[in-house]
């Protein structure tokens, strides 16, 4: 029960925003948009001028592409076996390789693991952001018709104002740039409000998903490589990982989360079955209420 009451306050937030949504048929692009460039700089710069830089960053990027690429591997070869399209292909490697890390795992961390687990998991959600606005791009194209070329792509990525944001923060921190009080009070005020805010767009999305009839070898295969393989996979390269425990848990629980929310925006705007993916996430957010509470509790025994 008690790891239970980890993830029930994060499906608390999901369903404010679920029900929300329901009933005030919210513009979940304006209020995304929002989040998106107006507070999550915030709270990426907070992460990393507060946080001393060390080697743990380089390890954390490296494991994660890492990660990234052996899911992929592993998703194109379940996608043959099970005879995907092109199409389909693209769908089952957008819900596979990126993990709810930002609006989901970030949370849950600090819920689980405390405020230095939070600060690992930030950091994690940028590189996922960078990795989404990146390969996530290609993939996306790969499996339309709405091509993309890689200046578009890159093009994207140099819009992302998380980015600017922890590079920012970095800056601050080797210069020694040391910000009044009362900046820094604003800024984590915002910072703060960036993670709820988050939560609540994902209850808002995924109210917006329509039942529909899927072929099961493309939802179960995606299930199985995202809430399965994906922090098994995490759990082995964590033995390679010279870093503290608490960073090998943190990267493990975001190995372990549902479809992130975001690649239903790929979808949509590259044509790539989008009812599949927003399907396949509304199913392993579900999922999740098991499967993290049984992943936070194997962490612990650890």
């Amino acid at each position: 029960m008690d790891l239970l009451l980890v993830v029930l306050p994060a499906f608390l937030i999901f369903g404010t925003g679920y029900i929300g949504q329901k009933v005030l048929k919210l513009n979940i692009k304006t209020i995304s948009t929002m989040s998106l460039y107006l507070m999550s700089p915030f709270l990426t710069f907070k992460t990393f001028y507060t946080n001393p830089l060390n080697i743990e960053y380089f390890y954390i990027f490296l494991f994660t592409f890492l990660l990234a690429l052996s899911l992929i591997a592993i998703t194109y070869i379940s996608g043959k076996i099970i005879k995907a399209d092109k199409t389909h292909m693209a769908a089952m490697l957008l819900g596979c390789v990126f993990p709810n890390s930002g609006n989901y795992g970030a949370p849950v961390a600090l819920f689980a693991f405390g405020a230095m687990a939070f600060d690992y998991a930030v950091i994690i959600m940028v590189i996922h952001a960078f990795l989404i606005n990146s390969i996530g791009i290609f993939i996306a194209s790969f499996g339309s018709e709405k091509s993309t070329t890689a200046r578009e792509a890159m093009q994207r990525v140099i819009r992302m104002p998380v980015l600017y944001g922890a590079l920012l923060g970095v800056l601050f921190q080797l210069l020694h740039f040391k910000l009044p009080p009362t900046i820094m009070e604003g800024i984590s005020l915002v910072a703060s409000a960036t993670i709820p805010t988050v939560m609540l767009i994902l209850g808002m999305q995924l109210a917006e998903i329509k039942p529909q009839l899927f072929a099961l070898r493309y939802v179960n295969s995606v299930t199985v490589i995202r809430m399965v393989i994906s922090p098994l996979l995490a759990a082995l390269f964590v033995i390679f990982m010279p870093v503290s425990d608490t960073l090998k848990s943190v990267y493990i629980l975001l190995a372990a989360m549902p479809v992130a929310a975001n690649t239903t925006m790929l979808a949509i705007q590259f044509d790539v079955k989008p009812n599949l993916v927003s399907f396949t996430t509304f199913v392993t957010t579900l999922l999740s209420l098991l499967t993290i509470p049984l992943t936070i509790y194997i962490l612990n025994m650890m």
